[in-house]
């Protein structure tokens, strides 16, 4: 498995330079609100996925006045050879992406190569907002393991782009859009076909995850809501054409897709309570490790960020019993509360390292 051992970090967020080097197996990063925790997994999961876990765009990570970031790491690869990943990009957002110096033909070439799981408190916009949240986690699991359903799915939202431009015509050309809807068809069967599968291989691992984390105290589920279980894409855009052209943009197909979560049969989001739904997601995220780890052969990367926040002190310990006893990987914990952090991490391994952050400088311990 890929292990981080020293990261270079320059004008990402608050951090103006650091390098720092990481234990091999537990990283613990403690400091107060708003002083760098969050930038450095941040920073971590950018190398992983050449975008922010949090920001939709990439210049909102660059430091201000600063005019471009640069992130660089050194990983031992799990062939034993040592391989240097780094990233550059400017205010006007053009990027570049090298392994050992050498740049990617393609950025997307890249993902999954360093594969990577993040729990974070933003991850509640999973059960509190749209399906596009829950699309976005679902597409980020299958782009690292599967690199047919990431090509799948940037083909898919270019033909989408062109559709929906059409539809704003007056008098858009009926022949080109039914090449169009057939390409689209042909892309959104295999991305149906792998989604349905992640789910049915996601739940019963999820729904393990969160009966040790809870105590057995509720059932939860996920269920997988698509149109294309009625009939094929090309077929669905014939029959929503009239409504498209009123609309102006394209109404049916994978990008309308959701998945719904529920505990004793209802939805999470009306259901469950802030504890409910953090154990849920931290559930969530597990079982996402889990299948990663089945699929790759190794683990994955864990980032943590304020894991223990809103769970009380029975479902940490069960934390803690699920990652001591499930051979993980190389982890990073943060944790605005040093003394709780310590007391937690040495129960679990002698083989860690603690930093300290204050505006955006970490200290090893």
């Amino acid at each position: 498995m890929p292990v981080l051992e020293k990261i270079v970090i320059s004008d990402f967020r608050n951090i103006e330079f650091q390098e720092i080097e990481f234990s091999p197996n537990v990283n613990c990063i403690s400091g107060n609100n708003g002083e760098g925790k969050t930038n450095l997994l941040d920073a971590i999961y950018y190398l992983s996925m050449t975008k922010s876990a949090f920001a939709a765009s990439d210049r909102y990570v660059l430091r201000h006045g600063a005019t471009e970031y640069a992130l660089s790491g050194s990983y031992m690869m799990e062939n034993g050879l040592k391989s240097r990943f780094s990233l550059r990009v400017n205010q006007k957002g053009d990027k570049l992406v090298r392994r050992d110096d050498k740049p990617y033909q393609k950025i997307s070439e890249h993902i999954g190569v360093l594969p990577v799981v993040m729990v974070s408190p933003s991850d509640v916009a999973m059960v509190s907002e749209s399906g596009e949240e829950r699309r976005r986690f679902v597409n980020a699991v299958l782009s690292q393991m599967s690199g047919e359903y990431m090509s799948c799915m940037q083909q898919y939202n270019r033909l989408l782009m062109q559709r929906n431009r059409m539809l704003k015509e007056m008098d858009p050309d009926r022949q080109l859009l039914e090449v169009i809807d057939m390409r689209m068809a042909a892309l959104a069967g295999p991305v149906h076909r792998m989604r349905k599968k992640f789910i049915e291989d996601l739940r019963p691992v999820v729904a393990e995850y969160y009966r040790m984390l809870s105590g057995d105290s509720e059932t939860v589920d996920i269920r997988y809501q698509t149109e294309l279980d009625r009939a094929p894409l090309d077929e669905l855009l014939r029959e929503s054409f009239q409504k498209d052209r009123i609309l102006k943009h394209t109404t049916e197909g994978v990008h309308r897709d959701d998945f719904i979560f529920t505990m004793n049969g209802h939805p999470i989001r009306r259901y469950g309570s802030q504890g409910q739904q953090k154990s849920f997601l931290v559930s969530l995220k597990f079982a996402q490790y889990e299948i990663m780890k089945q699929n790759y052969g190794f683990a994955p990367m864990l980032l943590l960020d304020d894991v223990f926040d809103k769970l009380d002190m029975s479902r940490i310990s069960n934390l803690l019993q699920m990652v001591a006893s499930n051979d993980f990987g190389q982890i990073f914990i943060t944790d605005s509360n040093k003394v709780r952090m310590s007391g937690i991490v040495d129960r679990l391994t002698k083989d860690r390292a603690y930093f300290e952050t204050a505006g955006g400088v970490f200290t090893r311990q």
